[in-house]
């Protein structure tokens, strides 16, 4: 963890030749793909699918106490029941540090639900994939879309992980906040993080409160539009403000937030609109809808589910144009084959290209895309 709230390899050139090749043939920051197997001709924004429906937990509880439906937690506790798989890979709350996520292996539904919700903060679930692989049993995966396209990616150059991971699972994902983000809201609060019990995001209800405990028993709470409505303090990594597939074309399995306009208007039951990119996935949603651990709603059209995620579309519109203010200014640019970026961009507005291109360029000069060096140290504690 860095001064500035960032998970970062350290040290950077501590990697053997072979070692730096294989992690930049995997690395999200280098090349991004839809991974395709689907015979569905690929949606401009959303890329190929089968079923694009709403979806919730069969189970009210689960429902309640996950982010937005709970569609993730429940195809995960599916798996997990019906031995599909026999652990999950995923993230949840570092018990000793409850403001900082970590990698988990849940093997049991009460692991499962013990770690489920929106972790919003800097996590590496790919931190855990060779104790995963090393047990050479059936897996399944609950992570970002950039995690499912790194695994995509290795998987070219690992073969353990075809033939063991049953299951990709992404959440539509709007960016990954430093923790700085978090650190903030106990100085709000005038409370040190060595103070907390609990620090919890989202969830008992959609989109639910994040509610923060003490050890000596304070509560503190603010709604999801307290903390989120204002785009400009999410404070997300700039490889996020930079990514070419948010929407999980590398997952089996990608689930979302439907809120009209991209915001909750209150709170409600839970509902996920879910994209199934794969023929595994959609036999994963038959099998859970079979056994009650799903529930189907409507069918979502691909303009409609636009409506859900309008900042998502402006952002894929926006990309191609902000990667040609990168290269004009000497700075790697990711590879996005399959992606469609190019196309999309002849959707903007005139003028809007340039503007988006010129507004790169500016970050650059001014120093907002690079971080400074050496990564070292950790945020401070309150």
């Amino acid at each position: 963890m860095t001064a500035y709230g960032s998970l970062r390899p350290t040290p950077a050139n501590g990697f053997t030749s072979d070692e730096e090749d294989r992690l930049l043939a995997a690395c999200p920051g280098v090349t991004v793909e839809p991974r395709v197997k689907s015979d569905n001709p690929p949606d401009p924004v959303w890329g190929a699918y089968g079923t694009m429906r709403y979806a919730w937990a069969g189970d009210p509880q689960v429902r309640f106490t996950s982010a937005t439906g709970g569609v993730l937690t429940a195809l995960g506790l599916h798996l997990v029941r019906e031995k599909k798989a026999g652990f999950l890979l995923h993230v949840g709350a570092d018990p000793e540090q409850p403001m900082r996520s970590r990698w988990v292996l849940s093997e049991t539904p009460e692991q499962v639900i013990a770690n489920c919700g929106s972790r919003y903060g800097p996590i590496a679930p790919l931190a855990g994939l060779h104790e995963a692989l090393d047990r050479n049993e059936p897996f399944a995966l609950i992570a970002k879309p950039c995690d499912a396209g790194a695994l995509h990616r290795y998987s070219k150059l690992d073969s353990r992980v075809n033939e063991l991971c049953v299951a990709r699972l992404a959440m539509v994902c709007g960016g990954q906040s430093r923790l700085t983000k978090s650190s903030e809201l106990l100085g709000e609060f005038g409370i040190s993080e060595s103070e907390l019990r609990l620090f919890r995001y989202r969830g008992y209800g959609n989109p639910g409160r994040t509610r923060i405990e003490t050890t000596d028993g304070r509560v503190f709470e603010k709604t999801y539009l307290e903390l989120w409505e204002d785009e400009t303090g999410w404070q997300l990594e700039t490889r996020c403000k930079l990514c070419p597939d948010a929407l999980g074309e590398a997952a089996d399995i990608a689930s979302a937030d439907v809120w009209p306009g991209g915001s909750p208007s209150g709170e409600d039951a839970g509902y996920n609109g879910i994209i199934v990119h794969s023929v595994e996935g959609e036999t994963l949603v038959e099998s859970a809808l079979a056994a009650g651990d799903l529930v189907l709603g409507d069918p979502i059209e691909a303009r409609e589910f636009d409506g859900f995620q309008p900042h998502q579309v402006r952002k894929k519109e926006a990309l191609w144009s902000r990667y040609q203010g990168l290269d004009s200014m000497g700075l790697p640019v990711i590879d996005t084959p399959g992606l469609r970026l190019k196309a999309l961009s002849k959707r903007l507005a005139p003028g809007v290209s340039e503007m988006e291109t010129e507004g790169t360029r500016k970050r650059v000069r001014e120093g907002r895309i690079s971080e400074p060096m050496p990564l070292t140290g950790a945020p401070t504690d309150g």
